[in-house]
């Protein structure tokens, strides 16, 4: 599609078109999804998030100031709505923790065995990665965003981008040739 058809898309989607805006999540809803994706590693978490995302989006669109600015205004959301759910997780796995605490020994054992000798996959390898990490690395390598485009998503200033981009491919480099050695 054109750009300007887009924009146009946009501007009458933001005037209230439902057909409109029906056609930018047509557009739009594969993207979203593999961005929650990558942040989430969980498909039914990334798909309700995607829909909550569109939802958010449809309510708060009369805001956008700049048509032009679209793609990354949607991606802020997603990305915020993962961050919260990433927060709720880790605080329920705090709790998953304590209680893994009144495990014994030769349980312990064999759940840190079962985990170690796994070979980990892509999608395992991000989940070590911290959250900052994990949401350059797909906003940059899977979603395609310059990193101009990444620092106004994020809000960070560009030498931050490039250094977390740095960190977090090595990191994940890291963690798929642990995974490898563990076979």
């Amino acid at each position: 599609m054109v750009n300007e058809e887009l924009y146009r898309l946009i501007h009458d989607a933001k005037n209230g078109d439902k057909h409109a805006y029906n056609d930018l999540v047509g557009m739009y809803n594969a993207k979203v999804y593999r961005h929650a994706f990558a942040m989430t590693n969980d498909r039914m978490e990334a798909e309700d998030i995607a829909q909550e995302a569109f939802i958010k989006a449809f309510y708060s669109l009369h805001r956008l100031e700049n048509e032009y600015a679209f793609v990354s205004w949607m991606t802020r959301i997603v990305h915020n709505l993962c961050m919260d759910r990433i927060k709720k997780k880790k605080r329920e796995g705090k709790k998953h923790e304590k209680m893994k605490e009144n495990l014994t020994f030769q349980d312990r054992q064999s759940y840190q065995d079962q985990h170690l000798n796994t070979k980990l996959t892509i999608e395992e390898a991000m989940q070590r990665l911290t959250k900052e990490h994990r949401a350059v690395i797909s906003l940059c390598d899977i979603q395609g965003f310059t990193y101009e485009e990444m620092a106004t998503i994020l809000k960070v200033p560009l030498g931050t981008i490039k250094s977390r981009i740095y960190s977090a491919r090595n990191q994940l480099k890291k963690h798929l040739l642990r995974g490898e050695d563990n076979e």
